[in-house]
């Protein structure tokens, strides 16, 4: 009964930024557990950052760290990803996520959410 759409994916230069956003529907006693993930040809869905939507704590993967801002607006019940100094490794699908997690985890791990959203494309050019 979740829904999220991903906007603010496109192309961009090598050392340039981008802002990914999510907007969510659904009963949000369903999610405290809100990720992104992104997804490279040929290559396996990797978690970006993951925040908790009571406390707002965050995790970030160390290949985004310093880089990558994950935050949400409450108000708007919308998610967001500011990706600054973007690498052409960072070329990808991107997917927004919601789930529930009731632990402290260490790994971004696509099993801990349920619901996911289509996607928004994110080139970076060298």
């Amino acid at each position: 009964q979740v829904q999220l759409v991903e906007s603010g994916g496109g192309s961009v230069q090598a050392g340039g930024s981008l802002r990914l956003s999510c907007s969510t529907s659904g009963p949000t006693y369903t999610r405290n557990y809100m990720g992104w993930f992104r997804q490279a040809p040929g290559q396996e869905r990797e978690g970006v950052a993951a925040t908790y939507t009571g406390n707002g704590r965050t995790l970030y993967t160390d290949s985004v760290k310093g880089r990558f801002t994950i935050s949400q607006d409450y108000a708007k019940n919308a998610v967001y990803l500011q990706m600054n100094s973007l690498k052409p490794e960072d070329t990808a699908m991107y997917y927004c996520a919601a789930g529930w997690n009731t632990q402290w985890v260490l790994s971004i791990l696509p099993g801990d959410f349920s619901d996911w959203g289509q996607g928004t494309q994110v080139t970076v050019s060298s």
